[in-house]
């Protein structure tokens, strides 16, 4: 139900956008968040955007270069990522939750991998 595109091969300092798309329902309400995964590290937090998409919020290592946005009317959240770094390098997700920030997720996108080159 939630589909991430926009993943690649990139060097470091450039640009990927990432896009996650619902499907087969409307996430109307629901505030979304995209979190990574790091081979070997846990899952993080990476931004989060409410519903309306009046407030965001991001994690620490990526405010300033990471801009989380959505447009309900395509039911799809991006996450522009510019500025990257070789550490940015993970799979990244999507999920929808009713809790703003970082509440428990409702649903998960399948990921899309992201590679930073040095």
């Amino acid at each position: 139900q939630l589909v991430e595109s926009g993943g690649g091969l990139v060097q470091a300092e450039g640009s990927l956008r990432l896009s996650c798309a619902a499907s087969g329902r409307t996430f109307s309400g629901y505030h979304m968040d995209w979190f990574r995964q790091a081979p070997g590290k846990e899952r993080e937090f990476v931004a989060a955007i409410t519903w309306s998409g009046g407030s965001t919020t991001y994690a620490d290592s990526v405010k300033g270069r990471f801009t989380i946005s959505r447009d309900n009317a395509k039911n799809t959240v991006y996450l522009q990522m510019n500025s990257l770094k070789p550490e940015d390098t993970a799979v990244y997700y999507c999920a929808a939750t009713r809790v703003f920030p970082r509440g428990n997720v409702d649903y998960w996108g399948q990921g899309t991998q992201v590679t930073v080159s040095s």
